[in-house]
């Protein structure tokens, strides 16, 4: 398959022109020669200079990631950007990015997948960031408590991650918002909803969410932008008849 049809394809199935207004983030092809044959796509949350190391050396032809190198500004390449540049070109491997499209898409994004893992029912748009839905939320049929989602989630848990009024709690109306989405909190109690599942915390929303007893479940940035990864590396190994891998390179955060 040629790089441009592979682009074309991951372009149109993610709507990533819808989010041209609304994502700092230069979604799509951000470095490689459109024209070039590829085999294998290796799949990531970060274009770190590990995470490109990694994806050459298991023979990747283009990185997917959540996290690019281009955020709407221009950006000299030197220091830790030119390394990553140069990693990039030295080993002809492509650099393909998804930021918000990801986070949002209704089947293949990060919540959507997170809701599908932990059974949630009646899912729907949620967390509006610029007039764009990136969430989800939905409903438990059986109320769960915070470790059985993150038993049902799969993720890895740490001493960052962070709990604001769950103990053992059981949680039926849920919001979702992967990464950095402590601030949808006040969305999820104006919506009534009982936990916001999240990946990082924000300490100027903690007492908000004290005093207003909402639940929320921070279980890392990282871990929770692993999910539309895995997906996306799912549909490309079945559909585009391409070899796949996941390079994990988790920061604990």
């Amino acid at each position: 398959m040629k790089l441009s049809e592979f682009t074309e394809r991951l372009s149109e199935l993610l709507a990533i022109g819808s989010f041209a207004g609304s994502d700092m983030s230069l979604n799509g092809l951000q470095v490689g020669d459109s024209e070039a044959e590829i085999g294998k796509v290796a799949f990531a949350v970060d274009a770190s200079l590990a995470t490109i190391e990694e994806a050459a050396k298991q023979g990747a032809d283009v990185l997917f990631v959540h996290h690019g190198l281009f955020w709407g500004r221009p950006i000299a390449i030197t220091g830790r950007h030119y390394a990553r540049v140069k990693a990039l070109l030295g080993n002809n491997l492509a650099l393909f990015a998804c930021h918000l499209p990801l986070d949002a898409h209704a089947e293949y994004g990060n919540n959507a997948q997170m809701a599908l893992r932990l059974g949630l029912e009646d899912v729907q748009p949620f967390a509006f960031f610029r007039g764009v839905s990136v969430g989800c939320k939905g409903i438990f049929l059986e109320p769960l408590d915070a470790n059985q989602i993150i038993r049902r989630l799969g993720v890895r848990t740490n001493g960052t991650n962070f709990a604001v009024n769950c103990g053992d709690r059981k949680f039926k109306k849920v919001g979702i918002v992967s990464g950095e989405g402590a601030g949808d909190v006040f969305q999820a109690m104006d919506e009534n909803l009982d936990l916001l599942i999240t990946g990082e915390s924000r300490y100027t929303v903690v007492n908000d969410c004290l005093e207003s007893g909402i639940g929320m479940l921070c279980l890392g940035h990282y871990e929770t932008e692993t999910f539309g990864v895995k997906a996306m590396m799912e549909l490309v190994g079945k559909e585009y008849g391409l070899s796949t891998c996941f390079v994990d390179i988790p920061l604990g955060l």
